[in-house]
């Protein structure tokens, strides 16, 4: 059982690690390439840092990885050590990311300012929602709209809204702008909506009922790989009239192809029925909050 169940946590962690390594760098993208060149102030602790860069000249980099050092230890308390180690992790290579590219770039390449918050809104809101996606997170406010979120049904994309709005409005002290503060809740607003868009396709779920005579196989490789619970139902084909169970499993939509891939492997003639779900509570999903 060891040996079965070994190499798929192997693979599993290095592709959760590869994701949000690619999305860090397409965050330091978004901010090195597009924001902080057209001095654009997005929010997080990375727009405190820019911030920071702004006003002093001193680097985003070492700004943003002396705040986030104290948040992610109060992260760990509330999250657990898995999300303290990936979050420790996101720190330390976005850091590493805006720290290499940031002196690479110190010219907009983009003429058009508007497009450089749109484009720059979009990278930065995906790169952070794909990393949510992992279990991860870019420290700073994410950190703070994932603890939130933990005991109260609010989305991640409105907690950082609420914080980005402080931050973005303190960008007027610095450059005493009313077009940067705007130019920067246009990024703020592309962000929010790119993170919340990317969470809802991830935390959607589905209902699948499989009609199969090898149920037992099917049920055994779902439990012990995918690690989703199945409910075993008796039915009765009307033109058959033979009894046959049915096993009932709720996956996220991303789970959904290795749960095919799994029954098509073991039975390619299994007869299958899905269908979405509006929300899954419970263990294994969404907690129910108040």
């Amino acid at each position: 059982m060891t040996t079965k169940t070994q190499p798929h946590s192997f693979w599993s962690v290095l592709r959760t690690y590869s994701i949000i390594t690619f999305a860090l760098l397409i965050n330091a993208v978004a901010w090195t390439v597009f924001l902080i060149p057209d001095e654009i102030v997005g929010g997080g602790i990375t727009g405190v840092s820019a911030l920071v860069y702004y006003a002093t000249g001193f680097p985003v980099a070492i700004t943003y990885l002396v705040i986030n050092s104290i948040l992610v230890a109060v992260g760990i308390r509330s999250l657990g050590f898995g999300f303290g180690v990936k979050t420790v992790f996101g720190v330390v290579v976005l850091t590493v990311f805006l720290a290499v590219l940031q002196p690479l770039i110190t010219e907009p390449i983009v003429d058009d300012r508007f497009m450089s918050a749109i484009l720059g809104g979009i990278l930065a809101g995906a790169s952070v929602g794909l990393v949510f996606t992992q279990g991860g997170s870019t420290g700073g406010t994410d950190i703070i709209a994932m603890i939130i979120n933990k005991f109260r049904n609010i989305s991640h994309g409105r907690i950082i809204l609420y914080f980005d709005l402080v931050i973005i409005s303190s960008s007027y002290f610095v450059f005493q702008s009313l077009e940067v503060m705007v130019y920067g809740y246009v990024t703020m607003a592309v962000a929010s909506y790119s993170i919340d868009m990317l969470l809802m396709g991830h935390r959607r779920s589905v209902q699948l009922f499989v009609f199969s005579q090898k149920h037992e196989l099917i049920a055994e490789r779902i439990a012990s790989e995918i690690g989703r619970g199945i409910t075993l139902l008796n039915s009765k084909g009307w033109y058959s009239k033979r009894e046959s169970p049915v096993l009932m499993v709720v996956v996220r939509r991303y789970e959904a192809s290795l749960v095919f891939r799994t029954i098509k492997e073991l039975d390619p003639d299994a007869f299958i029925s899905v269908s979405n779900v509006m929300g899954v509570y419970g263990q294994g999903f969404d907690p129910i909050k108040y």
